[in-house]
């Protein structure tokens, strides 16, 4: 559950930072990492559920944020969402191979896609944003296989 708030939270926090502060694009592109990350916990745990949390995410970013700035997410999102769900759909692969593949699908997509539609398209604002992005579900990534070897040399 923690996660599931954490990711509504932050979309919406985010946009509102792009809404209210949008000169400082490279610090909330930084910021969007966790939200890949947290986007992946959320379908990890609750499946196809995490279309849900998106969408109320991007509602109350909606509500709280430009309107610009929301459209722009909900399309990001929309579209790596859409990816996800089929990597985790359709892969078999173990669930952090299935995190680490669904990112590198849909990252580069919403990264361009958001900041193409809010005028932010920047080589900082896109090095930043792929590199926080990527550096994120890597670790994760890390973590998730690191377990899993260590749950095998226990068993």
């Amino acid at each position: 559950m923690l996660f599931l708030i954490a990711y509504i939270s932050s979309v919406v926090l985010i946009n509102y930072a792009f809404s209210t502060a949008p000169h400082l694009d490279i610090i909330w592109s930084a910021w969007g990492g966790l939200v890949f990350v947290l986007r992946d916990m959320v379908q990890a745990r609750f499946g196809h559920g995490a279309l849900a949390a998106m969408l109320v995410a991007l509602v109350l970013s909606y509500v709280t944020s430009d309107p610009s700035i929301a459209l722009a997410s909900a399309t990001a999102f929309a579209v790596s969402e859409c990816i996800d769900w089929l990597v985790f759909s359709i892969t078999k692969r173990p669930l952090h191979d299935r995190l680490w593949i669904s990112s590198a699908l849909s990252i580069p997509l919403d990264t361009f896609i958001f900041f193409g539609m809010i005028d932010a398209l920047t080589p900082g604002v896109i090095l930043t944003a792929l590199g926080s992005k990527f550096a994120g579900v890597t670790a994760v990534w890390l973590i998730m296989a690191w377990r899993l070897r260590k749950q095998a040399v226990v068993s």
